[in-house]
């Protein structure tokens, strides 16, 4: 019969059997999946001026979203000479944290078109909160939206990517 299940096929004393478990032993690491490399960062990881040029954020994965933080100030100081703290923060305990460190993005997710959208954004000068969207507008441009529920009334922001070797500021400032 034609049967592939039958055993119609010589085995004497199980030689085939041994022959056929050693040969799948031996290929078996080449059938083996290659390991692939970490995968690369986001396009929108790095660190980004503001749109004021005073302050920069590095963006950076967190899980599967992005998040930023505070990572240079140009006048870390305030008038009398004290660390910038988040002194607006709608958490009373809070005020006293350094600007410096501070978390300012979180929660991007990645969008099928290619942008990060349903995050957050915290703006430390007025405490406020507001919903973040990012899109890449070129290699060293990023336009930063801000929005409360929806983007009809949202607000941009261009931030330009600072360099890699931007001398951070210490989160002990306020300390």
């Amino acid at each position: 019969s034609s049967d592939v299940c039958s055993s119609d096929l010589p085995l004497r004393n199980g030689s085939m059997i041994w022959g056929l478990v050693w040969t799948c032993a031996l290929l078996l690491p080449l059938l083996k999946t290659p390991t692939l490399a970490e995968p690369l960062p986001p396009r929108e990881a790095g660190i980004w001026f503001d749109d004021t040029g005073k302050g920069a954020v590095e963006i950076a994965p967190c899980g599967s979203s992005l998040c930023g933080k505070i990572v240079w100030l140009r006048d870390p100081y305030n008038a009398e000479g004290k660390p910038l703290v988040d002194r607006f923060n709608p958490n009373p305990q809070r005020r006293t944290s350094s600007i410096c460190g501070l978390q300012i993005l979180g929660g991007l997710q990645f969008m099928p078109e290619g942008t990060w959208d349903v995050g957050w954004i915290y703006d430390p000068k007025t405490g406020k909160a507001y919903n973040a969207a990012l899109t890449l507008t070129g290699p060293d441009q990023l336009k930063v939206t801000g929005y409360k529920g929806v983007k009809l009334f949202s607000k941009s922001f261009t931030w330009t990517r600072a360099p890699s070797d931007l001398p951070r500021c210490s989160v002990d400032l306020a300390s």
